[in-house]
């Protein structure tokens, strides 16, 4: 990556392709703030600078956040050079958009090792050729002396951050809002300055500190951004929006059978807006709702590994769940033969991450078996589980191999 300076942006050598009008470019989005700004930038007649920041609080990508990657990839597609901003020091801060309580500090370490991971996957959405895409670490800037941080502080008033939902609503409840917390969408306008955008995209959670920071650019003598914002993707519940914190994410580096599999899963209330967001084209209307998961599962999984892992996978579904069958492949999982009996919801926590409590539950509610017959056994002699294929659930499967530890 070449650094360049924020004063003095590099510029892009492709140009425009025409056809690529405002309402195609805004085709999905939530808004397009304010009413017309998107028409008056492309009509400067030059690759516009787009620019998008994320933060890397997590070390993976998952789907909800390339909603917003595929609308970049149109902007790279139409002619214009995509700034995307690694987010290294505002992750120290943590954003507070839609969040009812403080983030937990993440360390340096934590931020560096997300922040390789969050580059690496993002270009899997997006053209990595410099000529389309300026990669950034708002490090670059955000470092700053106290003068410099003084100066962009008095752009914004006590009153504008406050307005912020979030803060109101916990506010209203007596909870506290840090400064760290107020300070967060003045940086990031300040990545806006530094990059000079012309536009910026988020999602409709980003939607306050998008609009302050064509106020922050205004105060700092610049043109004012035009705002794009995309909705939030709800996630394999079918309710909350995607995020790994609840456990209803797919990321883009999940294995193409978790991909397929879990995709299968999401409630048929989800799939429009799944076809819109993620394949960026309408569910057919009166679409048979299997098939057109099964298309969406296929479309997924080939998408991040190809069409015939994708392929595979498809038939791998069928055959498992649909057919009631087993994996054509499975991992062995092991267990200690030496004590007399094993605890069989202990075992199901160690080779699949959950909590014991969650496993026996799991048990009771007749979704464990051992070669295709229900188990309702607590313990069990290591003789009862040897070489036998344990499935928890619909998608859970290891061949059992006893050890003499």
């Amino acid at each position: 990556m070449a650094a360049t300076s924020p004063g003095n942006p590099a510029q892009s050598s492709i140009a425009p392709m025409t056809g690529s009008g405002a309402d195609e470019l805004a085709r999905g989005a939530f808004a397009v703030l304010p009413a017309g700004e998107l028409e008056r930038k492309l009509a400067l007649g030059r690759p516009l600078r787009v620019k998008l920041g994320i933060d890397p609080t997590a070390p993976d990508i998952h789907l909800g956040h390339t909603v917003v990657l595929r609308k970049l990839r149109d902007f790279q597609d139409a002619g214009h050079l995509v700034v995307l901003i690694i987010g290294d020091f505002t992750a120290r801060l943590g954003d507070p958009s839609g969040r009812s309580e403080l983030r937990p500090m993440l360390s340096v370490e934590q931020i560096e090792d997300n922040a390789r991971t969050y580059q690496d996957q993002a270009f899997r959405v997006l053209d990595a050729d410099p000529a389309r895409l300026e990669l950034r670490r708002n490090s670059e800037w955000l470092d700053m002396n106290m003068s410099d941080l003084l100066a962009l502080v008095r752009t914004t008033t006590v009153g504008q951050l406050l307005e912020r939902d979030d803060f109101a609503k916990r506010r209203a409840r007596g909870e506290p809002v840090s400064m760290l917390e107020l300070l967060y969408p003045l940086m990031q306008g300040y990545d806006s300055v530094a990059v000079r955008a012309d536009i910026e995209l988020g999602g409709t959670d980003q939607t306050f500190n998008l609009l302050l920071g064509r106020d922050i650019q205004r105060a700092y003598g610049q043109a004012e951004q035009a705002v794009l914002t995309m909705p939030l993707l709800v996630g394999t519940d079918g309710r909350e929006k995607m995020s790994k914190s609840l456990g209803n994410q797919i990321g883009v580096t999940d294995e193409a059978g978790e991909i397929y599999g879990r995709t299968m899963s999401i409630p048929d209330s989800a799939l429009a807006e799944w076809y819109e967001l993620l394949l960026g084209r309408p569910l057919a209307p009166g679409a048979d709702p299997l098939s057109a998961k099964r298309a969406l599962a296929h479309e997924l999984a080939a998408l991040y590994h190809g069409a015939d892992v994708a392929a595979r996978e498809s038939a791998e579904w069928d055959r498992v769940q649909r057919a009631g069958g087993q994996p054509s492949e499975i991992e062995e999982g092991e267990f200690s033969a030496a004590g007399g009996t094993v605890h069989l919801p202990a075992l199901i926590g160690d080779l699949f991450g959950l909590s014991t409590s969650e496993a026996r539950r799991l048990i009771e509610q007749g979704a464990v078996s051992l070669d295709d017959v229900r188990v309702d056994a607590l313990d069990l002699a290591p003789d009862a589980l040897e070489g036998r294929v344990l499935r928890v659930g619909k998608r859970r499967f290891r061949r059992l191999r006893g050890t003499g530890g």
